[in-house]
């Protein structure tokens, strides 16, 4: 959370836009705060109707269906939203909240019997992944399985083909026993859905359930892991929420601002169209780039600055428009439940070992998290 992990400053404040390539597309890069708003809302131009190519890169060999809701435009986006946008607002319910707080408390509690922990994997992973059967009511004992697939159920380690497959094999497993005996949980909800009057075919009922796996499942892990280096360096800071723990609810956003664990998500023009001087070819993709648009010096003061009680705080690390992030209140309730945690039970963090996660493409690269953080956990003196 540094300066050197925003590489689009220079073409951001000159053209508006970064020139890039990926897997041998030209795709403009949108960079600035309000250009990248008005993009978002601006369905017609810039569509989000474009199987496996949303995100970027884009994902044609590792999936064999539509991501639903994402990759379709309005007004039949905002019905097949409302099918599964109740799962998502569990995690705005007490019960929930206390699940959540529960599980933090014990995981923060375990790390400080020991000397250290590796962070990505076995303390954020864990936590994203127990956290979601919450969300989705189903078994915590189903965990186990998605912490096996790693921080990225396509990317992290291996095949994607590979791990494509299995999830996909996966969740045909699932929806087949919810067929056989639906519950109250997020898969037998599917089954039961029904769409402009019918029920959902299998192929959509895959495209909810491959999108929730895959989307907000790294972007939260790297998230927690920034959050305890940053404590970890400015320990000032975790002092400064102890002494007001209202402020955790800003910290969090301008967590979530300077971290951007999602660089940008790709949109695609019908037609011919001019994106600042670029011409962009009819079926050409665009780039909404979230992470430059939150580093915006006309918008956000002192950008390269964590903030902890920055407001306002117009962030758009959860997109912005029709398509703003569904796992957005189980995201903040994840991150505000550390920070809460942290403050009651740390009295500190101290970085053992890092390796920076680096996105790599042709033309720029950017930090974004860790592949591995080792810390060691300090228990908070209580005051007699």
């Amino acid at each position: 959370m540094n300066p050197a992990s925003d590489p689009f400053r220079e073409q951001r404040d000159e053209r508006g836009i970064f020139q890039a390539e990926f897997q041998g597309e030209e795709v403009p890069m949108i960079l600035r705060h309000e250009d990248v708003r008005r993009a978002a809302k601006d369905w017609k131009t810039f569509s989000s109707n474009a199987p496996f190519r949303v995100p970027i890169p884009s994902e044609e060999d590792v999936r064999s269906m539509r991501q639903l809701p994402v990759e379709i435009d309005p007004p039949e986006h905002t019905e097949y939203r409302k099918i599964v946008e109740p799962f998502f607002l569990r995690a705005k319910e007490p019960g929930m909240i206390a699940q959540v707080e529960s599980l933090i408390g014990g995981m923060i509690d375990e790390a400080l019997t020991r000397e250290s922990i590796e962070v990505v994997r076995e303390f954020a992973l864990p936590i994203q992944s127990r956290a979601l059967t919450y969300l989705l009511n189903v078994p915590e004992a189903e965990a186990a399985t998605w912490i096996s697939w790693g921080t990225h159920v396509f990317r992290d380690g291996g095949d994607g083909q590979r791990k494509g497959a299995a999830l996909e094999s996966y969740l045909h497993a699932q929806f087949d026993r919810a067929q056989a005996a639906p519950g109250e949980d997020f898969f037998s909800a599917l089954v039961r859905a029904t769409y402009q009057g019918r029920p959902l075919t299998r192929e959509e009922m895959m495209g909810f359930g491959n999108l929730t796996f895959a989307g907000g499942r790294d972007t939260i892990i790297h998230s927690i892991s920034s959050v305890l280096a940053h404590l970890a360096a400015r320990p000032q800071d975790l002092e400064f929420l102890r002494q007001d723990p209202s402020r955790i609810v800003h910290a969090g956003e301008e967590f979530f601002r300077v971290i951007s664990p999602l660089t940008h998500i790709g949109r695609v023009c019908p037609v011919s169209t001019d994106v600042h001087g670029e011409q962009v070819r009819p079926g050409g993709r665009v780039s909404l780039c979230w992470a430059s648009a939150n580093r915006d010096a006309s918008v956000f003061e002192a950008p390269d600055d964590v903030r902890l009680d920055r407001k306002p705080n117009p962030h758009l690390a959860f997109g912005f428009g029709a398509h703003l992030c569904l796992g957005a209140a189980h995201a903040r309730l994840i991150l505000r439940t550390l920070l809460q945690q942290c403050v009651a039970r740390l009295g500190g963090v101290t970085v053992l070992n890092a390796q920076e996660r680096v996105e790599r493409e042709s033309r720029y690269e950017r930090t974004m998290g860790y592949e591995s953080l080792t810390v060691r956990l300090t228990a908070r003196e209580r005051q007699s």
